[in-house]
């Protein structure tokens, strides 16, 4: 199956929604602080507003105590309502193929004789198969993701490795596109590949208008 290839223009125009969102918001924060909300670098963040402000989508004011104040201009303001058209757009064919996808799967896995699976990987195709799993009267029992520091996530406990998931479910779907490849070697490790389950999907999983999580 295919692995989603990093997207530069579409992680681009996530970036430069999120700082439009939050300038539009609250335009007085340092550029340290919208790089922290954005999750981005603080020098990423200042080449953004340079080229904002060379477009003409946002003005910068001084402030006392040597501060800045940002705000959008007309112009910036139609940028960011087409952004937001282009993001929700995108996340619902995401949804839509996501969905489509994890359905197909869980198909494969119960006709495999899998009814208690794992999944792989926090992220919002994380979700899309919790609600398949639902539908298809499997049972999710944990998730798996090493990088994550919550205790829980949806309601499930989240483990570091497969090792401590072994006993707890039948079959692993992996679900972070992103490191697709990375999670079924991990997976297979403990489980048969016959086990392991990858969605196959093209599309880069959507953020948030803001920059962070939905």
């Amino acid at each position: 199956m295919l692995d989603t290839a990093p997207d530069p223009k579409g992680s681009d125009a996530r970036i430069l929604l999120g700082l439009l969102n939050s300038v539009d918001r609250d335009g007085g924060q340092s550029q340290r602080r919208l790089a922290t909300d954005l999750g981005v670098a603080l020098g990423l963040i200042n080449a953004y507003l340079r080229r904002c402000v060379k477009k003409g989508l946002v003005k910068v004011k001084q402030a006392p105590a040597r501060r800045y104040v940002y705000y959008l201009t007309p112009v910036g303001l139609a940028e960011k309502s087409r952004l937001t058209l282009e993001y929700l757009s995108v996340s619902f064919e995401f949804f839509r193929l996501a969905k489509a996808e994890c359905s197909a799967v869980f198909t494969t896995a119960a006709e495999r004789g899998c009814l208690r699976v794992a999944l792989a990987g926090i992220s919002d195709l994380a979700e899309i198969a919790m609600i398949c799993a639902l539908e298809k009267n499997l049972q999710v029992t944990a998730i798996v993701d090493a990088s994550s520091q919550l205790p829980r996530f949806l309601g499930l406990p989240v483990a570091a490795s497969f090792s401590e998931i072994a006993g707890l479910c039948d079959a692993v779907i992996v679900t972070d596109p992103r490191r697709a490849a990375e999670l079924t070697e991990q997976a297979c490790t403990v489980f048969a590949g016959d086990r392991v389950f990858r969605p196959n999907l093209s599309l880069p999983p959507p953020r948030a208008p803001n920059g962070g999580r939905s």
